[in-house]
């Protein structure tokens, strides 16, 4: 059977599909009485969806696989769910589908939600598994899984994922799919393979060594499918080969993996992580347009609920940590006559200075009044006075070894392991599944904001705590998962509590950029890297993976930079969510002109921001490339960013790149470039570097939002 619109009854499906011929489905999905229920396409795509894959397997610790292998297909659960009843019905933003299917031998109940925003070739996908039986079941993965294609038509599909470490985030590589799956001859063994490829998250870190992302594309035909796993715990994604073709299977955190298990009681129910796949027929940036703008739709209320205030923050290349009276003033004066709307005291402000490190004693969250001539509150009365927003850093999940919180709460509320408290880097981790740690928190947050005005949080999170906690957890990864989606839910009662306080995903720089948080969030900070002429592939690339309008990317001016290279730095800000640093009240006059030139453009442009689809004109960056280029798509025409970190000048065609183009910052450059509209594209001509430019493209062919599968 198939379903694409109303129930499970095949009269009253046909019926209503010709009553709404004009609405797309949710999705093409198959069973039988014989097999459980696969994707066989997305919006008609031959790219991902065949119908001999099941769309979930359940591994329970007492039946793993119905046939040996290491990848997780062919479940012995999964393979004897039925299916009871597929419903679907929609709303004004989104077209549904419910499936529920059943395994009577081990008596769980899967219920899988198929959600498409409306206009949008993108699907989220969310399964809950109820255990019906009289007994417990120990549930060890659940994935959500599809096939690629056929074996013979495998060749010429690349492969796109993303390494990421701190300082070196977003670093994709495009592979062909048959480098990690080679051609095996399975028909010949009449069977399946046994073999994987997968990439996995490690503790605490979700974006700390791989991006919960990725996409497949054929350049070929033009075809194209992206995914996302949606955690800020374990997630793992696994290729594998079967006799009629790859499979791809998406998951939160597994036994092998992530030291996962979740005990389902009788009656009880287990909300599996959810994933989302999109599919283009233009390509991997057609794919990540889908996948940008189901982005925005998940992001729902607090997308609504978000401004885009221009941000100066005293860390970067700045105090690094060490504020002060003294040395914060001048630089609230200069960011205000900058243009900087908000401003932020990063972290440091709680620590006596005596101290100097203050790393293992954090955890109070109260003013060091030693830090500030008559203290904090005048500091930001200072802020508010010049016309801006206050800010403040936390990192409410640790506490320093040496912090008297680490001794007024109880044990249960720290991450354990084999009975003792999980210490990392001379700190413990907090537990935001106890209520005393929720409690806590809380409070801490409503003080700031009552005492001091304060409406932005700058949460960092510094330490990886490992594989999680077994506190109320059949294994730590089980505990890690559940403090993550605990922490998201205390993030919604912060903005319930105070619907005009913004929260910055810090993470780290990175370390934890995933769209459970992030859909809950305002912004995220790219990097922390230090160096203006390494983060240009950074800041190029982070689109790929989030949405324009949350990419925080740095600039920090200095004193000690020519005006080209003041250009170059504030342009990696420019490029995203200007995060503007840097020690301004150093600057001369002419380095000044170049930041508030930069500023007045962001304040100009920055509403274009939440509709700018990305796109890559010269692919992916390279960590090693000489010029980084991303373009954004807007209604009334392109964006581009280009920065040339060449000592020599360099020669570029931009293909399809059609229209007027002008140089928009800076408008008055040391050394000049030239732009020469052609037939193929946009070529460009830079000057000896390192050098940047925003550069401006209006004319035809210049459409900016995805709809349907042709984005």
């Amino acid at each position: 059977m198939s379903a694409r619109f109303g129930s499970i009854d095949a009269a009253a499906a046909e019926a209503e599909a010709a009553a709404e011929a004009t609405r797309m489905p949710v999705a093409d999905v198959r069973w039988s009485a014989q097999r459980p229920i696969s994707l066989a396409s997305l919006d008609g795509s031959t790219m991902l969806g065949r119908d001999d894959v099941p769309l979930v397997e359940v591994f329970t610790s007492r039946e793993q696989r119905a046939r040996s292998s290491q990848a997780y297909v062919r479940s012995a659960v999964g393979a004897r769910l039925r299916v009871r009843k597929v419903v679907e019905d929609a709303d004004a933003g989104a077209d549904r589908m419910v499936i529920e299917q059943h395994d009577d031998a081990s008596g769980l109940t899967v219920t899988t939600t198929l959600t498409r925003p409306a206009g949008l070739s993108a699907v989220r996908i969310e399964t809950v598994v109820h255990n019906t039986s009289n007994e417990p079941v120990t549930v060890t993965a659940i994935t959500t899984s599809f096939g690629i294609r056929q074996t013979e038509q495998l060749d010429g599909i690349i492969l796109g994922v993303a390494a990421s470490e701190w300082l070196a985030e977003n670093r994709w590589r495009e592979v062909p799919l048959t480098d990690v799956m080679p051609t095996l001859d399975l028909a010949l063994h009449a069977q399946d393979g046994r073999g994987h490829f997968g990439i996995t998250s490690r503790g605490g870190w979700s974006s700390g060594e791989h991006l919960p992302t990725g996409f497949l594309v054929d350049d070929d035909s033009g075809e194209a499918a992206a995914w996302q796993i949606e955690t800020s715990a374990g997630w793992h994604m696994d290729f594998a080969a079967t006799r009629n073709g790859a499979t791809l299977s998406l998951l939160g955190p597994a036994d092998l993996e992530h030291h996962f298990a979740h005990e389902l009681d009788p009656g009880a129910s287990f909300e599996a992580v959810a994933v989302a796949v999109a599919t283009s027929t233009k390509g991997r940036d057609g794919a990540i347009a889908q996948l940008t703008e189901y982005r925005r739709w998940l992001r729902g209320e607090a997308r609504q609920a978000s401004d885009a205030p221009i941000i100066y923050n005293d860390f970067m290349n700045t105090l690094m940590g060490q504020p002060t009276t003294e040395a914060l003033l001048p630089l609230i004066r200069e960011a205000a006559a900058a243009g900087a709307e908000l401003f932020c005291i990063d972290a440091g402000w709680f620590a006596d200075p005596t101290i100097g490190d203050w790393w293992d004693t954090v955890g109070e969250w109260t003013e060091a009044p030693a830090r500030f001539v008559g203290g904090l509150r005048a500091v930001f009365d200072e802020i508010h006075r010049l016309g801006m927003r206050s800010g403040i850093w936390l990192e409410p999940e640790v506490v320093g070894v040496k912090s008297p919180i680490a001794d007024s709460l109880p044990d249960e509320a720290f991450f354990q392991r084999f009975g003792q408290r999980v210490r990392e880097h001379d700190r413990y981790h907090l537990d935001l599944r106890h209520p005393a740690v929720r409690s806590r928190l809380d409070l801490v947050v409503d003080r700031l904001v009552a005492e001091f005005g304060v409406s932005y949080f700058k949460l960092d999170y510094n330490i990886n705590p490992g594989a999680g906690t077994e506190w109320r957890a059949a294994a730590p990864g089980d505990g890690l998962l559940g403090h993550t989606r605990a922490l998201r839910d205390w993030l919604v009662g912060i903005g319930s509590r105070h619907p005009d306080v913004l929260v910055e995903n810090c993470s780290s720089g990175a370390m934890r950029a995933d769209y459970s948080l992030l859909s809950v969030t305002h912004l995220q900070s790219t990097s922390d890297q230090q160096d203006f002429l390494l983060y240009p592939p950074i800041a190029a690339s982070a689109p790929a993976h989030i949405v324009p309008e949350q990419c925080g990317n740095w600039a920090y001016p200095a004193a000690g930079m020519t005006p080209e290279e003041i250009a170059f730095t504030m342009v990696t800000g420019l490029s995203g969510r200007l995060y503007l640093s840097g020690f301004l009240d150093t600057l001369d006059e002419a380095q000044r002109a170049l930041v508030h030139e930069a500023v007045t453009l962001h304040r100009r442009d920055r509403h274009r921001l939440g509709s700018a689809i990305p796109f890559w004109p010269l692919g992916l960056p390279e960590w090693d490339d000489e010029v980084v280029c991303l373009g954004m798509r807007h209604d009334d025409g392109l964006t581009l960013f280009i920065w040339d970190r060449g000592e020599e000048r360099a020669d570029l065609l931009l293909p399809d790149v059609q229209g007027m183009a002008s140089v928009a910052y800076p408008s008055a450059p040391a050394s000049p470039w030239s732009l020469e509209p052609r037939a193929d594209g946009l070529a460009v001509r830079t000057s000896p570097g390192p050098t940047a430019r925003v550069i401006t493209v209006v004319g035809p062919r210049l459409g900016a939002r995805p709809t349907g599968r042709g984005a």
